[in-house]
């Protein structure tokens, strides 16, 4: 019966299309890294219009406080995780060359990685004067 049969072509179902699984986990942590950048992004810019009548020494004090740095470090792993994200479903929508696409995602992931070290890593050498 075509009843039965559903809509869905013989080799739709074969292939088990529509059913990958990963989409719902990726627009979740996507979703959750925005709504953590929503209050860390406001006191991002709240700082640093503090800090722009202040001195260096000033800076580096403020820096060097265990929540300032903490909060620091969560801004910038929630931004970059974000961007891997959102960077990932840009070259899943535009890059039709499935080996080209797995390479460029694997290359922005590892990109991110290595910004986000180098940032959290030039935060301590400043806030602990390495």
């Amino acid at each position: 019966m075509a009843g039965e049969k559903g809509l869905r072509s013989e080799l739709g179902r074969v292939r088990g299309l529509g059913s990958a699984k990963e989409g719902v986990n990726h627009w979740w942590r996507q979703r959750l890294t925005s709504l953590a950048l929503i209050p860390l992004s406001l006191w991002f810019v709240g700082s640093l219009v503090f800090l722009t009548d202040t001195d260096h020494a000033t800076a580096v004090a403020w820096l060097g406080s265990p929540v300032t740095l903490g909060l620091m470090v969560l801004f910038l792993g929630a931004m970059f995780y974000h961007a891997a994200l959102g960077l990932q479903v840009v070259i899943e929508d535009y890059v039709s060359n499935h080996g080209c696409r797995k390479a460029l995602i694997v290359l922005t992931n590892f990109a991110c990685f290595a910004l986000m070290v180098a940032a959290v890593v030039s935060l301590l050498v400043i806030a602990f004067g390495g």
